[in-house]
C-alpha cells in the first residue's frame, strides 16, 4: 500500500458490515499510515462494495473512513461504488454497477495521470 499511487479498498457486505478481515486492515493500516507522518496523504483512493439488497452504504462509509482519515484523495463516481447481486457472478448482470464502476477507473486513472504530471 506504501508503494501504490492508488489504492481500492473492497468488501462484500456482511450483515450491513465489512468483511472482519478488511477492517483489521483498515485499522492495522490506518494507526501506521498516521503514525510514520501520512504515509497514504495524497494517494487516491477509493471503496467499492458488494451488496445484495442493503447495508452497503455502512461498509463504503467504513472504508472511506480510512480513506480520508489518512489524507487520500477520492475520485467520483456516477453514485455510490457499489454493485449488487446475491449469487457469485451477478454483480457482473449489475448494468448501472458496471458502469459506476468504470467510471470510477476513468476517473482515479485520471486524476493518477494529473498528479504524477
Amino acid at each position: 500500500m506504501v508503494e501504490a499511487d492508488g489504492i481500492i479498498l473492497a468488501s462484500p457486505t456482511y450483515f450491513a458490515d465489512l468483511t472482519p478481515e478488511l477492517k483489521a486492515l483498515i485499522d492495522r493500516a490506518g494507526l501506521v499510515a498516521r503514525a510514520d507522518g501520512g504515509l497514504f496523504k495524497r494517494k487516491v483512493g477509493a471503496a467499492v462494495v458488494a451488496v445484495r439488497r442493503a447495508g452497503s452504504i455502512h461498509v463504503f462509509d467504513s472504508i472511506n473512513h480510512l480513506v480520508t482519515a489518512t489524507q487520500m484523495i477520492i475520485p467520483g463516481s456516477i453514485g455510490w461504488n457499489v454493485g449488487m447481486g446475491l449469487a457469485e457472478g451477478d454483480v457482473e448482470k449489475d448494468e448501472e454497477g458496471i458502469r459506476t464502476m468504470q467510471t470510477l477507473g476513468q476517473n482515479m486513472a485520471w486524476i493518477l495521470k494529473k498528479i504524477k504530471t
